[in-house]
């Protein structure tokens, strides 16, 4: 891939908070950081206006396992969406709390749907949903002998 060089004038103050942003998150150079600063609100804004596409993400969220059946309820709507809700990890925090990251696939709407009916719930806290736009594409496979056809979401660039 070829890269194109362009100048950019920036505010003194907006230089020291973004050299400040660079060294807090190790970033190298200020066109690694630029790139990915672009990136992430060029997907922003696909991810906003095209719900119908395709996505990868996480949904975390910290909940009270002592609250009235919420870990059952929590469970129960990862099986009843375990097409979108593709794995789980659960982290005790405490005696009361716990943490779970769920990995999720599917079209934006789907997910952001469940993300929604998760992070609703009564005694689920700080639920932060995280997605990264991804294009489907079948592809045929041989693993030893045999050759099987599936799909994988491959994340967009």
């Amino acid at each position: 891939m070829a890269l194109e060089r362009i100048s950019v004038s920036l505010d003194e103050d907006l230089i020291e908070k973004f050299e400040h942003f660079l060294q807090a998150n190790g970033y190298k150079n200020r066109s690694e950081a630029i790139r990915d600063l672009i990136r992430d609100k060029i997907e922003a804004e696909e991810l906003a206006n095209d719900t119908a596409s395709h996505c990868v993400g996480t949904l975390t969220y910290v909940y009270n396992h002592d609250e009235r059946e919420l870990a059952r309820r929590l469970t129960r709507a990862q099986h009843h969406h375990h097409d979108v809700a593709i794995s789980t990890l659960h982290v005790h925090l405490d005696h009361d709390n716990c943490m779970e990251t769920v990995v999720l696939q599917g079209s934006i709407s789907e997910v952001q749907e469940f993300a929604n009916s998760i992070i609703s719930q009564a005694g689920v806290r700080h639920g932060k949903l995280n997605l990264v736009p991804a294009e489907v594409q079948g592809e045929k496979h041989k693993h030893g002998t045999s050759e099987h056809y599936h799909s994988h979401a491959h994340p967009k660039t």
